[in-house]
């Protein structure tokens, strides 16, 4: 893919560097002649080193400052994205994306996919659909690209849809959530589903190895965000990490004190969106907690790769509770509310002893925060993301 969108014939670390300095000295240059948000800084650097030595962009500041952040006309935006920034109750994030950035990203897509989606697959998208342009429709457009069909899902399927469309459109792969993934194969059985690519948020261990053992193969991760046109990394066949889109972004990590890290140790992700037409971001803290891994990938790429990516939430309690309650191979589901200072579970089980399994693991790991008032299911029962009906 990079090759291709580089007119380049061969990926070394010296080209990724050549690339990358260029496109960074091509977006400081816009930046000075629009008078953009990143106009005070240098109109050149003379290599990627002095990168550090610029400012971080923050999400206050894309919540604030965001539409000065624009390097493009208002007409050639094709796509805004609008996020309430966590914590606040201001103006939340706004990411822009011309119809170059949204092709980069479906041509991302289509590298990943194609590494396990053939001509003549059937593909369940469990994913946002939100419009054109949306992450859900550019991912559509990938697989089409591939001579594979879409089956548009969405989210907020209930158990007895997706059983239904299992039964009926007999799909081979899917992408989406991985918490929703298992709470499917759970619920309604793998079906005709035979590979996955998981998005969306942090798998836990205890996640991806149970849905690996239902289907008896590896899972693709995948990690993207907003701010990075929505692909940001992809798995590859050796399964040891996601390689960056390097020629659309530089990486770095950085620990608490904004230093930048050497590759192997874990820290924030910055990222610098050299690639992105509409709204470039210059040393972006994502929030998210990752590290770059050392060495040459399995499958000779040099393309750097990135080891598994999860928020940065000095909370935790959502991503705690799944690494300990999908051990229990019959949870399908659960909820987490907050009653009178306590948590409350009710979770959905595909037997009846559920209750006192989740009760016995949280007493097991010494959750002590946490109290198990309620543990069975319940009709209309709310669940992440969705609202469930019994079917």
């Amino acid at each position: 893919m990079i090759c291709k969108q580089e007119g380049i014939t061969e990926i070394t670390r010296d080209e990724i560097h050549r690339i990358q300095l260029e496109k960074l000295n091509i977006v400081l240059k816009r930046e000075k002649e629009r008078e953009g948000f990143y106009r005070d800084l240098p109109e050149r650097l003379e290599s990627l080193t002095d990168l550090r030595s610029l400012p971080f962009t923050t999400e206050t500041d894309l919540a604030r400052d965001g539409g000065r952040m624009l390097l493009c006309s208002q007409g050639e935006v094709q796509k805004v994205i609008s996020e309430q920034t966590s914590g606040t109750t201001g103006a939340g994030k706004r990411v822009f994306y011309t119809e170059g950035d949204c092709e980069h990203t479906i041509e991302l897509f289509m590298a990943g996919l194609g590494e396990f989606i053939y001509p003549g697959s059937i593909t369940m998208v469990a994913m946002p659909f939100s419009g054109p342009f949306g992450l859900g429709e550019l991912i559509a457009e990938a697989i089409r690209r591939l001579g594979a069909k879409p089956l548009s899902t969405g989210t907020g399927r209930t158990y007895g849809e997706l059983n239904r469309i299992l039964e009926e459109e007999q799909p081979d792969t899917y992408v989406g959530m991985p918490t929703a993934l298992l709470s499917m194969l759970r619920m309604c059985g793998k079906g005709s589903i035979k590979r996955a690519l998981v998005s969306g948020d942090a798998c836990p261990k205890t996640v991806m190895k149970a849905i690996e053992e239902i289907l008896q193969t590896r899972l693709w991760p995948h990690y993207g965000s907003r701010e990075m046109g929505l692909g940001g990394a992809i798995c590859c066949t050796a399964h040891g990490g996601m390689h960056m889109r390097e020629n659309h972004c530089i990486t770095e990590i950085i620990d608490e004190n904004g230093n930048v890290l050497p590759d192997g140790k874990w820290g924030e992700l910055v990222i610098t969106t050299i690639g992105m037409e509409a709204q470039p971001l210059i040393r972006y803290r994502t929030g998210d907690w990752t590290r770059i891994i050392p060495g040459r990938c399995l499958c000779g790429s040099e393309i750097k790769r990135l080891d598994f990516v999860k928020r940065m939430d000095p909370l935790g309690s959502i991503r705690e509770m799944d690494e300990l309650l999908f051990e229990i191979p019959e949870l399908v589901d659960y909820c987490v509310k907050i009653v009178d200072g306590k948590k409350e579970i009710t979770a959905l089980f595909t037997s009846d002893n559920g209750e006192e399994q989740i009760r016995s693991v949280l007493e097991e790991k010494d959750i002590r925060s946490w109290n198990c008032k309620k543990a069975k299911w319940e009709d209309g029962a709310l669940y992440p993301g969705k609202r469930v009906t019994r079917q």
